[in-house]
């Protein structure tokens, strides 16, 4: 739950820098309009609602919600963007050490929380078909840079599915795929990410 809340802590921040912005708007968006809706958490996520409007859903992803808005990062992620979230689930954020995430939300600790949730954040819009051709370019391997700064690294586990490996070595696997935003995509992951910061 603190790895997530930290990610969209961060991501709001680096939202709101002049350098996020000029990342954003140099992606193409594409058209989700013709996508049908996603579950996540029991929820249908209409491609039509921004990232936040469809999180705030998803009985999956109660604690990244609340860590997002701990963070200060709601607006952030209602913006046009594109960007790619990496969103943990509850049950990622449960496997932190005990007392983590509840550590994470105290406002004395936003910066640290920030960092975190801005680590789950790429500009851009990143669905897996892209991430593949990117792995496959990159001979296996591809790195793409978070809005905190640091990079995430991605890896094919497998034939289809695409594992996420933070700066710590940790990993995640993307458990629910493409998940279309107004303004951006949704990849949900089993593992909370960890900057080396």
């Amino acid at each position: 739950m603190i790895r997530r809340t930290t990610l969209l802590a961060a991501t709001a921040l680096a939202l709101a820098t002049p350098a996020f912005a000029q990342m954003a708007h140099s992606g193409a968006m594409q058209s989700h309009a013709a996508q049908s809706d996603v579950m996540v958490g029991g929820q249908a996520m209409s491609p039509a609602k921004t990232i936040v409007a469809n999180a705030v859903n998803s009985a999956d992803h109660t604690t990244l919600v609340a860590a997002v808005k701990a963070a200060g990062l709601v607006d952030a992620l209602s913006g046009k963007g594109p960007f790619t979230v990496f969103a943990p689930t509850n049950e990622a954020f449960s496997d932190l050490p005990a007392g983590t995430v509840d550590t994470l939300v105290k406002p004395e600790n936003k910066a640290m929380l920030t960092t975190i949730l801005t680590y789950h954040v790429v500009p851009g819009d990143y669905s897996t078909t892209k991430l593949r051709a990117l792995i496959l370019a990159g001979h296996g391997r591809a790195e793409l840079k978070t809005l905190q700064g640091e990079p995430l690294t991605f890896m094919m586990n497998g034939s289809s599915n695409i594992t996420v490996r933070d700066a710590k070595g940790g990993t995640a696997d993307i458990t629910i795929s493409d998940v279309n935003q107004s303004n951006g995509v949704i990849q949900v992951v089993d593992h909370v990410l960890m900057p080396a910061a």
